[in-house]
């Protein structure tokens, strides 16, 4: 990668976007930081850094920003995308179309909508890397999980199709599959559980800095459990 890449990180705003830009822009990269409220990536604006408000589900939007990143810093050579949810739902019986989508867009379209925007540009460089966020409970699915475990689990196939596709265009596409991550939200959400034994947003912030560099260039369509203790 060059060695001053430019990175767009999805998602930039959450608990692990910021543990990633904070990560990438200590390693000398340049940032295009995009999240639906940029607000909380105040603290990371200056020279380097683009922060550009964007509703990934809305394909539009994803192209204006890739753009806009583009025009400023010449390129885009890497992605990190981490925008995505959770959410627990009913029985898979009883689950609704609306429950079906919710999920399956936050976590796999917008995935499609950024590849959309940023892929061919690398295609064009002949170089690039992208990493994804998916998660350790899609390798199998759980008592209320049916649509959130098939949502990521679409992420990791994507992940694997992308791969197979791009890696000779010089692009490596992976996964990284986090268990439950330690952030404000999961510790106020299971007070009763020991947050030692989760993934700090900055080690996996380091596993997603290593696959993006070129230390990584012979990992092509690796799913990385990243699961603390859990």
């Amino acid at each position: 990668m060059e060695a001053q890449p430019v990175v767009l990180v999805t998602g930039a705003a959450g608990q692990l976007g910021r543990a990633v830009a904070t990560r990438l822009r200590d390693d000398g990269a340049r940032l295009l930081l995009v999240d639906r409220a940029t607000g909380p990536l105040a603290s990371f604006a200056g020279e380097g850094v683009e922060a550009i408000e964007a509703d990934l589900l809305q394909v539009e939007q994803v192209r204006a920003a890739v753009e806009r990143g583009v025009a400023r810093f010449g390129r885009i050579d890497a992605v990190c995308h981490i925008a995505g949810g959770f959410r627990m739902g009913p029985a898979v019986h009883e689950t609704t179309a609306r429950d079906w989508e919710f999920l399956m867009d936050l976590n796999a379209r917008s995935l499609v909508h950024v590849a959309n925007a940023v892929v061919p540009g690398m295609i064009s460089r002949g170089r690039g890397a992208i990493v994804t966020v998916g998660a350790a409970a899609a390798l199998r699915g759980g008592a209320n999980m049916g649509a959130y475990a098939a949502s990521k689990s679409a992420v990791i196939r994507l992940t694997e199709s992308m791969s197979a596709e791009l890696r000779e265009h010089g692009i490596n596409v992976n996964c990284v599959l986090p268990s439950i991550i330690d952030t404000p939200d999961n510790r106020s959400a299971m007070p009763q559980a020991d947050p030692s034994r989760w993934v700090a947003p900055e080690k996996l912030a380091s596993v997603i800095a290593f696959l993006l560099s070129d230390d990584a260039s012979a990992v092509h369509g690796a799913s990385i459990p990243v699961t603390g203790r859990v």
